[in-house]
């Protein structure tokens, strides 16, 4: 089962948020399409609909991937990486749509704007503020995490969520991890 869905060593609970982010994702690329599926005429519903699941599916991959970096000494170091690349990429786009901030800024993302601009050509939606380069597309941002995640090995998962917080906290278990 762990060769399977290696994540489960790590946390039986994070692999089924993963696993609703994954479905999510499907429906998300799914309402694109239809949306765009006539190049004459945009169908509405389906496209607010892939643009609410977005900032949803964006919100949840977000507080997975800073939860696997929080625990990184569960993780083997190319995952460790793959997840820290992944984390400032889903974050670029996160501040603005959740906080309505300027990634890594006090300053606010303009009000009067679309939630997400629309890319008919590409069938797509850009999700980060518009005021930013370069521009960040719905289809790539899921791209890149499933590639994060298809990849993940049993070997890439060295232990479990819990035990994170041991070694975390314990003095003599952060001297030990200090001399690895």
């Amino acid at each position: 089962m762990l060769d399977r869905e290696p994540l489960l060593r790590f946390s039986h609970y994070l692999t089924g948020r993963v696993c609703c982010l994954l479905d999510v994702a499907d429906e998300i690329e799914r309402n694109l399409d239809q949306a765009f599926a006539d190049r004459e005429c945009m169908q509405g519903g389906p496209l607010m609909r892939a643009e609410t699941l977005m900032w949803l599916w964006l919100l949840g991959a977000y507080e997975v991937v800073r939860t696997m970096c929080q625990a990184r000494g569960c993780f083997s170091q190319r995952l460790q990486s793959d997840l820290i690349r992944l984390k400032k990429e889903l974050g670029a786009v996160r501040m603005p749509a959740a906080k309505m901030e300027k990634a890594g800024k006090k300053e606010p993302v303009t009000s009067n704007r679309s939630p997400a601009g629309l890319a008919p050509a590409t069938r797509d939606l850009l999700v980060n503020d518009p005021d930013s380069r370069p521009d960040v597309y719905a289809r790539a941002l899921i791209a890149s995490f499933d590639a994060v995640f298809f990849a993940i090995k049993k070997e890439d998962v060295l232990g479990d969520h819990e035990g994170s917080y041991f070694v975390a906290t314990h003095p003599l278990q952060r001297s030990l991890a200090r001399r690895r």
